[in-house]
């Protein structure tokens, strides 16, 4: 595992329903990070095929196109990756089922894999559930990953937490509100939600959190952007506000996360024998 200060990247950018170009989109993002001395770089989900174009009745017909786990597209990914850790979404195919998918690799082939657990009603039409919430570690410590909407749910980041992960990469296509759209993104409900959310799960758990959103517009979708790192205080340390481009911090993660964990260690000091079991839930 490295030690000592690391860049981390979160990017902000569009994608569409077009492989090959979304293949050759990430290669230049990740060329972008390259430049920085980014060691890990966090893509927004659905990078590799793009998001639903409707979240309130999705068109069985006009879905994100889906891959295989290990299809030409991730494995053309992982080759361009290098000495770089990616993660990125995609929609994932195997047999009749889809799943909102997210991968972390490194040139040397995959280092994670998690399938969307949490769905807002609209992807549940057409997504299955993923049903594990597993940290994996990597050469820069060990990570975990979430897809959008999860981060709703605390219990998500926590389990992480607790499996170990320092490094907590949160990949969406998060859009602005449907049903009482703002005038200007800044003002918008789920652009406030969507920071909140992301500065909350880094706090409470004292890890680093690396936000990546998709920008532009699908259908009638409109994506807010705000991709960023978050410190394990809650502090935002780079972001990208609402354009496409890159959000990137150093940081020592051991160093930054011990410190946070000092005197309030929150993961240590909860009361689980007072929480709703799952037998209650």
């Amino acid at each position: 595992m490295i030690s000592g200060p690391l860049r981390i990247a979160a990017a902000s950018a569009h994608f569409g329903r077009d492989l090959p170009r979304s293949v050759d989109r990430i290669g230049m993002i990740i060329e972008a990070a390259r430049k920085v001395d980014a060691r890990l770089l966090v893509l927004p989900d659905a990078a590799l095929g793009g998001y639903l174009a409707d979240l309130r009745s999705p068109d069985p017909g006009a879905l994100p196109p889906a891959i295989a786990p290990d299809s030409l597209e991730i494995r053309r990914i992982i080759g361009l990756a290098g000495d770089m850790i990616v993660c990125f979404g995609y929609s994932e195919r195997q047999g009749a089922r889809r799943w909102n998918s997210a991968v972390c690799v490194h040139g040397d082939g995959v280092l994670g894999r998690y399938r969307k657990v949490h769905q807002p009603p609209g992807e549940a039409l057409v997504y299955s559930a993923g049903d594990r919430l597993d940290a994996f570690d990597t050469p820069i410590g060990r990570m975990g990953m979430l897809i959008d909407y999860d981060k709703t749910f605390p219990e998500a980041a926590r389990t992480l937490a607790l499996g170990g992960a320092r490094i907590i990469a949160c990949l969406s296509a998060w859009p602005a509100s449907i049903t009482g759209r703002a005038d200007r993104l800044p003002k918008d409900r789920q652009s406030r939600l969507f920071d909140l959310y992301d500065c909350a799960r880094a706090a409470e758990n004292q890890v680093v959190w690396v936000s990546a959103n998709q920008t532009g517009t699908t259908g009638g979708l409109r994506f807010l952007g705000q991709s960023k790192v978050v410190g394990p205080g809650g502090e935002v340390l780079a972001r990208t506000w609402a354009k496409a481009g890159l959000a990137v911090a150093e940081v020592d993660v051991e160093a930054e996360v011990d410190r946070a964990r000092l005197v309030l260690h929150h993961l240590t000091e909860r009361r689980p024998e007072l929480y709703l079991d799952k037998a209650q839930a």
